[in-house]
């Protein structure tokens, strides 16, 4: 269906795996899409069956650089999000989330464009509260090695909310919780991604800690949805709100599904939990379901089949892309 307005929408970090979903579903919406992105993580195998639509355009830009363009909308996700990704420059990841987000900001007071930011469920760190509610205000080492991202999110949302305190900006703020599906990088360290490549190529399963540590995994389609519905809300609407999938899972729960749907013979092999890494994460969606009307759809089951048919062509490949 054709919007009633017709809107020139900024992607930062639209190269990489949320990016690109994001990318795609706004050109079906028959948005126009600038996708920037610096191509750290991101990949334009990601983006490349998109190349031919003249509502799509690609600029290689570092956000921790002022950009000048004249759009509606952005939606900020660029920065690293897997600890292997952002703790191998930490201080760029830091600046990226801090400096990106003044960059982003200023241009939106500029062209007085509306605002998302993609933050992280990490801004509650090893959370003492469970399930997470947007209330919480987290409970982070700020000089621990996952510092840099963190504490990176925890500074850019405070920027958001004192540009929309001083200066009226038109913000959204979501927190992202565990997301996955094709297009996650194969070498990304997240959890999802090690278990399926394991098991497809017949290797040990790696397991950090005894494996009672739970996770909550959203399908990366659910999250995309939240995040255009996010955009959508009224002005006074500025969050920040919790997206993700509340089903919980154990992380050695989730490597017997994987070798259950891959039909694999890898064994579990159990190692020590890295430095801060949290016991729980669930979010709350209450304030989701209640003012976007969102709840994820897919199940974990499908989900991690659409995941691991991605990855099995991946390594199917010769060169290594889909």
């Amino acid at each position: 269906m054709k919007p009633s307005t017709h809107k020139r929408i900024l992607v930062t970090g639209g190269a990489g795996f949320l990016g690109s979903h994001l990318c795609e579903r706004l050109l079906a919406r028959k948005q126009e899409v600038i996708c920037v992105d610096n191509f750290f993580t991101g990949a334009k195998a990601n983006i490349r069956h998109l190349l031919g639509n003249p509502y799509f355009e690609v600029l290689r830009h570092d956000v921790t650089f002022p950009l000048y363009l004249e759009v509606d909308e952005i939606y900020n996700l660029a920065c690293p999000a897997s600890p292997v990704h952002y703790q191998f420059d930490p201080v760029q990841t830091t600046k990226t989330s801090v400096h990106g987000a003044i960059n982003m900001l200023g241009l939106a007071k500029r062209v007085k464009a509306r605002i998302l930011q993609a933050s992280t469920s990490e801004v509650y760190g090893d959370p003492h509260v469970h399930p997470q509610t947007e209330d919480y205000w987290g409970h982070v080492n700020p000089i621990g090695p996952r510092a840099c991202y963190d504490e990176g999110k925890r500074c850019a949302e405070t920027l958001f909310f004192d540009y929309h305190r001083q200066n009226q900006l038109q913000i959204k703020v979501a927190r992202i919780f565990n997301t996955y599906g094709p297009r996650m990088h194969p070498n990304d360290g997240r959890v999802v991604s090690n278990f399926i490549v394991q098991a497809l190529q017949g290797q040990d399963i790696t397991i950090y800690g005894d494996g009672t540590q739970t996770r909550s995994f959203c399908f990366v389609d659910d999250l995309i949805e939240g995040l255009i519905r996010l955009m959508g809300t009224p002005d006074d609407f500025t969050g920040p709100v919790n997206l993700g999938n509340p089903g919980e899972y154990t992380m050695r729960q989730l490597a017997e599904e994987v070798i259950r749907l891959t039909g694999s013979s890898s064994r579990l092999v159990f190692k020590p939990l890295p430095a801060d890494d949290p016991r729980q994460r669930k979010p709350d969606i209450s304030l989701a379901s209640k003012v976007l009307g969102w709840t994820p759809t897919i199940p974990l089951e499908e989900g991690l089949r659409r995941t691991i048919a991605y990855f099995d062509t991946l390594l199917r490949s010769k060169d290594g892309t889909p």
